[in-house]
């Protein structure tokens, strides 16, 4: 189910955006979504990673090189 949402912002701020999603060939609800969508992907990656990063440094997990990690791999 979709949620409508209202937003208050700058007029230039509104205005770039109406400019890049013509640019686009979108309107511009289309392209603040898609805008939205690709920050919320970007923040998962990155938290992803964070948590990577706390594996590797509590010894969980370790870094390889790639020569180790392909190694035995094609037996």
């Amino acid at each position: 189910m979709n949620k409508r949402v209202t937003l208050e912002m700058p007029e230039e701020m509104h205005q770039l955006i109406v400019e890049y999603a013509s640019e686009a060939g979108a309107e511009p609800d289309d392209y603040l979504r898609q805008m939205i969508q690709r920050e919320l992907e970007n923040l998962q990656d990155l938290t992803a990673a964070e948590e990577a990063m706390k594996r590797i440094r509590s010894g969980e997990d370790k870094v390889v090189s790639s020569e180790e990690f392909w190694r035995g791999l094609d037996d």
